[in-house]
């Protein structure tokens, strides 16, 4: 993998945080946009993890890098991590497709299994993001009525609610107190409404997710714009 991130500090303890795991063979350090896509053409890695602001401008590198890299190197998993939920980087992210991208906060990289487990995820081809960035996304619903997500009934906003927060199907019929077969025929329903065609049942979620957050959202949000 590579690992592109402009504080010497947290690269180094990062490289040692993944360097010990077991799922992790090798990492490759960058400190700028240049030195990733650089490091990306000489190595070809599985996946890159990089920090969203990074030199030359420390505004959205990682942002660009993972747009450059869907044509430079199709299939790479790319996830990005920021201080902040930032809810429009994050659509920028999977503007292009959300397939084999990740949005994580810095504040997860202490946990290592569930970093290695959203590289691993995106090296799939999976998407992952992270719950903090759906919650600031979901804060701005003001326009149900507008959109497709106004074919949905009640229940199943509800449900596609709580797939935006990342819970499983299993975790969903808890919560509802219903049985998975029936979280199932919600989903396929919203699937249905949402005009989400037919294709692996994670990218349909994420997609229907990220549908229903733009959705909501209201004209002239903001978003929390600080460094990386």
């Amino acid at each position: 993998m590579v690992l592109a991130e402009d504080s010497a500090l947290l690269r180094q303890g990062l490289v040692a945080l993944l360097t010990e795991h077991e799922a992790v063979s090798d990492v490759v350090e960058a400190a700028d946009l240049d030195e990733l896509v650089a490091a990306v053409e000489r190595e070809r890695p599985d996946v890159v993890l990089a920090d969203i602001r990074m030199p030359p401008t420390h505004t959205d590198e990682g942002i660009r890098a993972a747009e450059h890299f869907r044509s430079s190197a199709p299939g790479l998993g790319v996830v990005v991590l920021s201080q902040h939920a930032d809810a429009e980087r994050a659509l920028a992210l999977v503007a292009g497709g959300s397939r084999g991208r990740g949005y994580l906060l810095k504040e997860r990289v202490s946990d290592v299994e569930q970093l290695v487990a959203a590289l691993h995820a995106v090296r799939r081809g999976e998407s992952v993001i992270d719950p903090l960035v759906v919650d600031a996304l979901m804060q701005h619903r003001m326009r149900f009525e507008e959109g497709p997500v106004a074919r949905l009934t009640a229940r199943e906003r509800e449900v596609l609610g709580l797939i935006a927060t990342g819970a499983s199907n299993s975790a969903i019929a808890a919560r509802l107190h219903v049985t998975s077969r029936a979280v199932e025929k919600h989903i396929n329903s919203i699937f249905s409404k949402l005009d989400l065609p037919e294709g692996e049942a994670s990218h349909r979620r994420v997609k229907a997710v990220l549908l229903y957050l733009a959705d909501s959202g209201a004209p002239g949000r903001t978003a929390h714009r600080g460094r990386g």
